[in-house]
């Protein structure tokens, strides 16, 4: 049933899907590089929404929802309703690919970036805790889960439509696209940030200037739906759709059929899952407790870095297609295990080591994280590619990303910087021992 008949003012895929066709047969082709466009619009407003609550947790949550405690705490607490979103995300990824069997991609992901958008916004509008007491923490949390169900629905499959269709010989190129929306969410979150708190006393910045990225997160939000449905009703998104590549399946059902490869699958990105947000998050709370370095100016350094990995990962898309993209993700894995040997002498090492640290840490993620997306998504059936992707993604993040900032935080506690480099090296053993996994299983399967 049409979802407009219903009365709820939303048009279903379909609908968009016939509008396609008749504007397609009237000449007018959209061309890979308008679905690369729109794979990196959509990403970077999803990171945008994720990186100003990330930025916020270390900023302002403490103060503002937990100032009955002292600084580290209060952080500490902050990042325990960090991963809810982590949590969260498979839920609305369970959801929302029924609500796409039923009523179409462009429903879903209509629904899915409101509420992510909304979600986001309201957070711009909580009481603090000195207004409503608990109930300010409970309201967090309630959207914070909100920003996690929502993102679960996010995954449209145009990532897989611009793989699927690249040349064999520029696969690594095209894979690499979809995360250039990282570093561009971030810049532009760290931005807005950055500026506000600086251009506003400390006062005015912890009552209403940090809402007003929050606020953003909608319209950026509504700019990118439309630019994302206008895609997935694209002649080749349908062909695609008609060929049940691209379809959504029943999560059991994927789960039950291609199970392993979805667990092999979400542990190949861990190192540098681990390290996406010990380079974001996690040193903008060292330095913010410490009081090493204004926050704000650290902020402006982390962008640089931010920048740099935004170039790596364009590197990462030409290496991939000449050594292979498992083979560049094992050698990232190394370097980030290398990496995690020196963090703690870096981190600890005063402004030279601290920047260092950046923007050494964001070249590896850009390396890394430029293929960490669909790496072993050729492992699944056509059938189940589409949601045994989503899945690998959800568990991927949950495991990998979603608890980083609360265990390196905690780690610091007990073991110092050291604690924080274990957990590093941790995840880049992990992709190894994923891959090689992976590997051997190709063999014997083959």
């Amino acid at each position: 049933m049409n979802v407009m008949s219903q009365g709820y003012g939303i048009p279903s895929s379909d609908g968009l899907e016939r509008d396609a066709r008749k504007e397609h047969a009237s000449g007018h082709r959209i061309s890979p590089g308008e679905i690369a466009a729109g794979v990196v619009i959509g990403r970077s407003s999803e990171f945008f929404d994720f990186f100003v609550y990330a930025i916020a947790s270390v900023l302002v949550f403490p103060r503002l929802f937990f100032p009955q405690y002292d600084a580290f705490t209060g952080t500490l607490y902050s990042f325990a309703i960090f991963p809810l979103a982590f949590i969260a995300r498979p839920l609305g990824s369970f959801f929302f690919m029924r609500v796409d069997r039923k009523h179409g991609r462009g429903t879903k992901l209509t629904l899915a970036l409101f509420l992510l958008g909304g979600s986001t916004a309201a957070i711009s509008f909580l009481p603090g805790y000195a207004q409503v007491g608990a109930l300010s923490i409970w309201l967090l949390a309630i959207f914070r889960l909100g920003q996690g169900f929502a993102l679960g629905g996010a995954w449209d499959g145009l990532a897989s439509l611009l793989a699927l269709n690249a040349p064999s010989h520029r696969r690594g190129w095209y894979a690499m696209m979809p995360q250039l929306g990282a570093p561009v969410g971030f810049i532009l979150a760290g931005g807005l940030f950055a500026y506000i708190s600086l251009t506003l006393s400390t006062e005015d910045f912890l009552s209403f200037g940090w809402r007003y990225p929050f606020f953003c997160a909608f319209t950026i939000n509504v700019v990118a739906l439309f630019a994302r449905l206008r895609l997935v009703a694209t002649p080749e998104f349908v062909n695609m759709l008609e060929k049940r590549e691209l379809r959504a399946v029943r999560v059991v059902e994927t789960f039950r059929e291609q199970g392993r490869n979805i667990i092999i699958g979400a542990f190949v990105p861990l190192a540098c899952f681990a390290l996406f947000h010990l380079v974001t998050v996690f040193p903008l709370a060292w330095i913010a407790l410490g009081l090493q370095r204004d926050p704000s100016e650290f902020l402006l350094m982390q962008m640089l870095g931010a920048a740099i990995a935004l170039v790596m990962i364009c590197v990462s898309g030409y290496l991939a297609d000449h050594i292979g993209r498992r083979n560049l993700l094992a050698i990232g894995a190394v370097l980030i295990a290398v990496f995690s040997f020196c963090a703690p002498w870096l981190l600890g090492g005063g402004y030279t080591g601290q920047t260092t640290f950046v923007l050494v840490g964001f070249a590896l993620l850009g390396l890394s994280f430029g293929q960490a997306s669909g790496a072993v998504a050729s492992n699944f059936d056509s059938r189940f590619r589409y949601t045994g992707s989503a899945m690998t993604s959800d568990i991927a993040w949950l495991v990998g990303a979603g608890f980083a900032p609360l265990v390196a935080l905690s780690l610091s506690t007990g073991f110092g910087l050291y604690g924080v480099a274990a957990y590093l090296l941790s995840g880049a053993v992990c992709t190894l021992l994923a891959l090689t996994t992976n590997r051997h299983l190709e063999m014997r399967d083959g």
